[in-house]
């Protein structure tokens, strides 16, 4: 482990998993000892968990479910700083994952990929309530710099009239006053608010140039898709050419990007960002998965709103769904919001609330990441789920003697499957319910009635058919 880990942070990390790992009571344990939960604490926990995994491999996949259990008890810890728990949570989810992989515990990868999928979005609720409050701590000084601006122009315009005015009285009086100390202090007064004067209009003038309409903000961790494992296979300067073909868009006045750009990895994108006169924003990294990046360009639009009149363009180069409520107050204001962002990768909430969405190329990707990002995993999930359910019911008198009804089957995989129907229906693969068992219980010693209404055991398949068979006959005679 490294130096850096304090002796008293282990050894808070190793009794939590110990109690953890022996189904003990640790909320006590967490409320003595809420200083420890800290940004450092996700840290200590993926940099022991990984040197676990190495040292120790034949115990990997049970430490990773010690940590999943953890991190589902931190998630819901209502004390100390919830926003830091769920953090400590979602470092332990995508630990875990590591080595609980489909291959070896698909049921614990299953589960570990919903837990995770859910902290997520908690996340970004989190990251969306910052947004609106951070807009809405800045609408006082925003309103106050939209009314300054103005009055000061007009202050200085008098003061510079009044000493006009002075100067030509005394010009008058004497000539020779021109040498006096007086006349000199007051000529440089009058320079000074000259060039306050000429600062101001510039600035106005420049606020009302509506040919430069246009700011640009790069989320570059977005774009790596990532600090972990970042991937480099995009162009800024295809994302700014595709920009600049939008009919909204006349001239780009400023573009910013977030980045810790620090970080040597980010080394490669430096020309480019200096070639296309980008101005990178360093953006410190304060801990695991703050969205400091986030935070800061949503502050840097929220300011500018007034300060550049002339911006009506604010484009986004980011799928966080976290940006969808900083577009709709852009709306407020009357600015028109451009997304950009992976197709794929996007949040549907931040493309519905754009005024125009411009994809950039999903980068390449190995076939397993493909297949579980474009399936959304729910497949393997509810494939999973049904087969467990459908093999734990063998052992039901019901089901050993005559069968289950398909229909009471149905009703039994929607009270345990949460969203069963909704979520079978987005298979595309399985059009209807008995397509979806047959292939849930293959290779398993439960199969499907010859008629397709119940689910029986193989062994009482030929003593069904008889029976059934034989109702057919003595109903046909019946009939005669």
């Amino acid at each position: 482990m490294p130096n850096k880990v304090s002796n008293s942070g282990l050894l808070f990390l190793l009794n939590l998993l110990k109690a953890t790992s022996q189904n003990q009571e640790i909320n006590l344990l967490l409320d003595q000892n809420l200083d420890k939960l800290n940004n450092d604490f996700a840290c200590l926990l993926r940099e022991w968990a990984i040197d676990q995994f190495k040292n120790k491999p034949d115990s990997a996949i049970n430490i990773a479910k010690v940590i999943f259990k953890f991190s589902n008890i931190i998630q819901k810890f209502e004390l100390g700083n919830k926003d830091i728990n769920l953090e400590i949570a979602i470092t332990g989810y995508e630990t875990s994952l590591k080595v609980c992989t489909y291959e070896t515990s698909p049921i614990v990868w299953a589960n570990l990929q919903q837990a995770l999928s859910e902290a997520y979005q908690q996340r970004q609720h989190i990251l969306s309530n910052t947004i609106v409050n951070l807009i809405e701590q800045h609408q006082s000084y925003i309103n106050s710099l939209s009314e300054k601006l103005p009055q000061e122009l007009k202050q200085t315009q008098l003061e510079v009239e009044q000493l006009t005015k002075t100067l030509t009285q005394l010009k008058a009086e004497s000539v020779n006053l021109a040498q006096s100390e007086d006349i000199k202090n007051l000529m440089a007064d009058y320079h000074d608010i000259k060039q306050s004067q000429k600062i101001i209009n510039n600035d106005y003038l420049l606020s009302t140039k509506q040919h430069f309409n246009t700011a640009v903000f790069y989320d570059i961790e977005n774009l790596t898709m990532g600090r972990s494992n970042p991937s480099f296979n995009f162009s800024l300067k295809l994302i700014q050419d595709n920009i600049k073909k939008t009919n909204t868009v006349k001239e780009i006045a400023l573009q910013y990007a977030y980045a810790d750009w620090s970080d040597s990895r980010l080394k490669s994108l430096r020309t480019e960002i200096q070639e296309l006169g980008i101005q990178p924003v360093q953006i410190f990294d304060f801990g695991p998965k703050k969205n400091a990046a986030d935070i800061q360009l949503a502050i840097d639009v929220t300011e500018l709103i007034t300060l550049r009149p002339s911006l009506q363009v604010f484009v986004i180069v980011s799928g966080d769904g976290g940006f969808a409520s900083l577009a709709n107050k852009l709306h407020e204001y009357g600015k028109t919001v451009i997304g950009c962002a992976y197709e794929e990768h996007s949040n549907r909430f931040l493309k519905s609330v754009c005024d125009y969405f411009i994809p950039i190329n999903n980068p390449q990707e190995s076939i397993t990441e493909i297949l579980m990002k474009e399936r959304n995993y729910f497949y393997v999930d509810i494939y999973i789920h049904t087969k467990e359910i459908l093999l734990s019911l063998k052992n039901e008198h019901q089901f050993v003697k005559s069968g289950i009804p398909i229909p009471q089957v149905h009703t039994i995989l929607k009270k345990l499957i949460p969203n069963f129907d909704e979520r079978l229906r987005k298979e595309q693969n399985y059009k209807n319910l008995i397509t979806f068992l047959k292939k849930a219980i293959e290779g398993t010693e439960i199969c499907i009635s010859s008629d397709s209404n119940k689910i029986i055991l193989k062994e009482s398949l030929s003593k069904y058919t008889t029976e059934a068979s034989s109702n057919i006959l003595v109903e046909t005679l019946a009939n005669k």
